[in-house]
């Protein structure tokens, strides 16, 4: 029972994050179901549904990076919620790109027109723009210890490994995607973006395994007794594996894919 009252405070804060994602989800659904019903003109729908679109996707990226940062209580966790909300995505984004990149694309190859994709492009500006705004301003509220109100939105450096290896993990990925998406175009669109989802998970997980955060983990052999064990840490964790019996599932229980 004490376990239990000690892990409630951050099972609320955790819930409280992802009750504000699933909130904003809600929210967007509703906004793009009234501009449906009272918008007529098409440039004006188009907007409006790449805006809201790109607003409910960067939000949950903020405060997914923000859970992510957190010590998951479980292993499997944060891979839980990347497939969840992957899947949330999926179902509720359909007919959007919310991608820059993916507009620039169809532009290039004559799918659509520069005055729509242009429009398009502004659009998903403005609804990036409004998510940092609108996730600053709940922070500031500090409704959970992880929301602080001087929190920095600058970009960071994503690679964590050497240039060349990281240019060629992210290009077999992306080559993985795109295949599956052009291989996955005669599958019924609800199953599709179920397995679209689960490849989203199992590529996050391997671009972690492939690239591990030097900085967060050590590793170091000493002999113990003419047995030699490895000496682990990990943000602090320190595990003694012993060699001899092959212990080699506990590395991914401490994974952080985010």
């Amino acid at each position: 029972m004490t376990a239990l009252q000690g892990l409630w405070p951050e099972m609320q804060d955790t819930c409280t994050s992802l009750g504000l994602m699933l909130s904003i989800v809600l929210f967007t659904g509703l906004a793009r179901v009234v501009t449906r019903q009272q918008l007529n003109r098409p440039m004006a729908h188009a907007f409006v549904l790449e805006f809201l679109a790109t607003f409910q996707l960067c939000f949950c990226t903020h405060e997914l990076q923000l859970l992510s940062e957190q010590e998951p209580r479980h292993p499997t966790w944060p891979l839980t919620l990347i497939y969840f909300f992957s899947l949330v995505h999926g179902l509720t984004l359909v007919g959007t790109s919310s991608n820059p990149c993916g507009v620039m694309m169809q532009m290039m190859l004559g799918g659509m027109s520069a005055e729509i994709g242009g429009m398009r492009l502004l659009a998903q500006l403005m609804g990036a723009l409004c998510s940092r705004y609108c996730v600053g301003a709940l922070w500031s509220l500090e409704l959970t210890k992880y929301h602080v109100r001087d929190r920095s939105f600058a970009c960071r450096n994503p690679i964590q490994v050497d240039l060349p290896k990281a240019v060629i993990i992210e290009a077999i990925c992306s080559f993985i995607f795109h295949s599956a998406l052009l291989h996955f175009q005669e599958v019924r669109t609800q199953l599709r973006i179920h397995l679209l989802s689960a490849l989203i998970t199992f590529l996050v997980y391997a671009g972690f395994v492939l690239t591990p955060r030097e900085s967060q983990f050590s590793a170091e052999t000493e002999i113990m007794r003419d047995r030699p064990r490895v000496r682990i840490s990990y943000k602090g964790i320190v595990l003694m594996v012993d060699r001899k019996d092959n212990i080699s599932y506990f590395l991914p229980t401490w994974y952080n894919p985010f």
